[in-house]
Order: C-alpha cells, then sequence, then structure tokens
C-alpha cells in the first residue's frame, strides 16, 4: 500500500503548489511546524498542480475570483501581502503548472533549492507583481537562486520534468489530496490527514505528536 511513502521513519507530506495563494498565507505557519517537528520525521514535499498548461488568457471573471481570494486571504490570515499589480502589469493565465516544473527543475540542482525555488516563485507571483507562468521568469529566478539558467531551462523543458510532476500530482491523489496546502502524516502503513491550522502551527504540531506517541 503506497510503497513510495512508506519506510523506517514516521513521514509527514506537505502537498502544495507554488502559485496557490493559500499555500502563501500558510508560509509562516509552515515554517513554524518544520522547525518544531522531532528529528524522527521525514518531511516530503510534493507538487499538487493546481492548474495545468494553458497558454489562454484568464477571463475577467477569474481574475475578479482570484482577487477576492487574495482579499479573503489578507484578512482571514493577518500579516499575508499581495501586490494588485500583477492584474495590470501581467497577462494572467490559469496555469500553474510551469512554476510546479521549476521547482522541479531547480530540485533537479540540489534537493536543498525546492524550498527556494519554491519562495522565490511566490515573492515573484505575490509581491513582485511577475508571472511565473511563463518561463522567462522561472528562468530568471533561477539565475538570481545562483543556479546553472541553461541547465535549468533545458531541464523546465524536457519530457522528463513533465512526467515528473504528472507523478507527484498521482501521489498526493493517492493520499486523499485534493486542495492546497495539504498535511498527512504516515507511518506503519497508515495515513493521517492533519488538518491545516494557518494561525495555530502548535496545534499541528501537538497532533503529530500525540500520533507519534500512539505509534510507540
Amino acid at each position: 500500500m503506497k510503497n513510495w511513502l512508506f519506510n523506517q521513519n514516521p513521514t509527514l507530506v506537505y502537498v502544495h503548489d507554488p502559485m496557490c495563494s493559500w499555500c502563501w498565507g500558510f508560509r509562516p505557519a509552515w515554517q513554524a511546524l518544520r522547525s518544531g517537528l522531532p528529528d524522527e520525521i521525514t518531511v516530503v514535499r510534493l507538487l499538487g498542480g493546481l492548474a495545468p498548461d494553458s497558454e489562454v488568457p484568464m477571463s475577467g471573471e477569474m481574475c475578479g475570483y482570484l482577487k477576492s481570494v487574495w482579499e479573503k486571504i489578507e484578512d482571514c490570515i493577518p500579516g499575508t501581502e499581495f501586490n494588485y499589480d500583477f492584474w495590470t502589469r501581467c497577462t494572467p493565465r490559469r496555469s500553474t503548472y510551469p512554476a510546479c516544473r521549476g521547482v522541479i527543475a531547480a530540485r533537479e540542482q540540489g534537493a536543498e533549492h525546492d524550498e527556494g525555488m519554491t519562495h522565490a516563485i511566490q515573492r515573484a507571483y505575490y509581491l513582485q507583481a511577475e508571472n511565473p507562468s511563463d518561463h522567462s521568469t522561472l528562468t530568471k529566478l533561477a539565475g538570481s537562486l545562483g543556479l546553472d539558467s541553461e541547465r535549468f531551462a533545458a531541464v523546465l523543458g524536457s519530457e522528463e520534468t513533465s512526467q515528473t510532476l504528472l507523478g507527484e500530482i498521482s501521489r498526493s491523489r493517492q493520499i486523499g489530496i485534493q486542495g492546497f496546502p495539504g498535511l498527512v502524516f504516515a507511518a506503519d502503513n497508515r495515513i493521517t490527514p492533519i488538518r491545516i491550522d494557518y494561525h495555530r502551527p502548535g496545534r499541528m504540531l501537538q497532533e503529530i505528536r500525540s500520533r507519534l506517541k500512539t505509534r510507540k
């Protein structure tokens, strides 16, 4: 059962999309949770793939909906910032797969770049009003992180990277994740969803610790 997930260590799976606005709002809580996790827990990051490839500009209705989501997040998670200039500076497309592949392409130059590229994409999108659906933006961000831009661009557009993303999307669905962010704790051939708390990371940590205790 889900052999890709179960190993000798308890595992916390974090499913996200770098262009998911709720994932951006969750970032401070996720960092706090990560810092408090027991050393025995292995963390696995999976890209969930919010919206497939598209070259079609977003409709006015969709743009308005997403702006309202940003406003809701600002109200629900104080301190979360968005730069609404994005909606006039860029030509928005409902397409997050390129950004997801950008994280994979960065990871190819070192696993430590997974989180760094994710954050770079989030900052570009939400704070700097840049469009991470564009390969040019992603390649520029990779260069800003000190990555080999030519190697990054080649990996970004490869079929292997596309298949890797589809594999991660499949895995996230296998463990029951439909929306992002998502957290699942796995141990002893059992999968337990962890309820997302944007304000109290300590509650998530407490739930994970209680799961650890029940297996000992």
